[in-house]
């Protein structure tokens, strides 16, 4: 098992990233989903006002290897609890990579921005038929939120509704 490296994703990780979101989503039986570019990624990291945040795992010890691994995240807010939290939107370490402690490092890592920030909420999803991920996640103490039914609004239906309020 060799060694291996978590860090803040820099402006060169751009293309292993998106290369990562791409091996997601075909992992997630949607290859042909990501429309996402690496411009978009690069603005939506790196702009002034970035909203999106991410990590990466390095193969090796020194920070400098291949990207083999992203988190990337979000803020969120829970109006209950009166602070903000964190919204994991994609986990994805190389299948090659799995088994070395690669995942569970990243979300320690991200965890700690929780904890270092004060939020009080570390969210995700993942697939239902996900069972290897879904175990992984309870052996780390993660409840399902079996009760709430996830909505989204995109293209068309996102439109209509956004016409139907002028």
């Amino acid at each position: 098992m060799t060694s291996f490296a978590i860090r803040p994703v820099q402006p060169g990780d751009i293309d292993a990233v998106l290369g990562l979101v791409h091996e997601l989503a075909a992992y997630e039986r949607e290859p042909d989903a990501v429309e996402m570019t690496a411009e978009q990624l690069r603005a939506a990291l790196f702009a002034p006002d970035a909203q999106l945040f991410g990590h990466v795992a390095v193969d090796g010890a020194d920070a400098g290897g291949p990207v083999i691994a992203t988190a990337l995240w979000f803020c969120n807010f829970s109006t209950w609890r009166g602070t903000h939290g964190l919204y994991l939107e994609d986990l994805f370490v190389q299948p090659a990579h799995r088994r070395r402690g690669i995942g569970q490092a990243l979300l320690q890592t991200l965890a700690a921005v929780c904890v270092e920030r004060g939020y009080q909420r570390f969210e995700w999803s993942v697939l239902d038929w996900n069972t290897p991920s879904i175990e992984f996640y309870r052996s780390l103490g993660a409840e399902s939120m079996d009760e709430w039914t996830s909505f989204r609004l995109t293209g068309p239906a996102l439109s209509a509704l956004a016409a139907a309020t002028t």
